[in-house]
């Protein structure tokens, strides 16, 4: 069995509309993919360039505690970047930008850690992308960027070990951990995130 790396992003519930358009602005323009309709929470309709469980058909979550998606997602080139790419025929686009997927993307409209806020979870599709998340400072930015795009308190990497990385947490970027220091356990990280 391969290694699931990936980053949770943690928002307000009702940002999870927000999340998705921006996620949507990270997709690769030359690939076609039928857009997904999705049916969120509340009744909203959004179309998005991904799928879900690999298919375009609409996807109704107003009475759904998930969503599932599937993803590609452009990021800036760095050393672990220019690594993972080679060989595999990823061309740069205009922005300098490589297209990586499929990176699997499940929302959680509640998320366990507190209810008032939603959790995105990207999770590589590979133990190689899983490693690029770990050393790729432009993997982190995209991440990071996302978590500020959609109005996100907190982010982190999660390696598969008893300890998260804390990418970002309320408006700044930051290296942290939970357990950690400054935050012995995950309810001590939460008590930070605006009420």
């Amino acid at each position: 069995m391969g290694l699931d790396y990936g980053y949770e992003i943690f928002v307000p519930a009702q940002n999870v509309d927000r999340a998705l358009v921006a996620l949507a602005e990270l997709a690769p323009r030359t690939r076609q993919v039928q857009p997904l309709v999705l049916t969120m929470p509340g009744g909203a309709q959004l179309s998005v360039p991904f799928t879900s469980n690999f298919k375009s058909e609409p996807v109704d979550c107003s009475a759904s505690s998930t969503l599932e998606l599937d993803t590609s997602i452009m990021f800036g080139v760095d050393d672990a970047v220019c690594e993972y790419v080679q060989g595999r025929g990823l061309e740069l686009d205009e922005l300098g930008r490589v297209e990586i997927g499929y990176i699997y993307l499940r929302v959680r409209f509640a998320s366990e850690l507190h209810p008032g806020y939603a959790a995105l979870e990207f999770t590589a599709a590979t133990s190689g992308m899983s490693r690029l998340f770990q050393r790729s400072a432009a993997v982190r930015a995209v991440f990071n960027g996302l978590t500020a795009a959609s109005g996100g308190v907190c982010c982190l990497l999660d390696t598969e070990s008893d300890t998260f990385h804390i990418c970002w947490l309320n408006g700044q970027p930051i290296q942290d951990t939970v357990p950690g220091p400054r935050f012995p356990a995950y309810r001590d990280l939460v008590a930070t995130w605006p009420r």
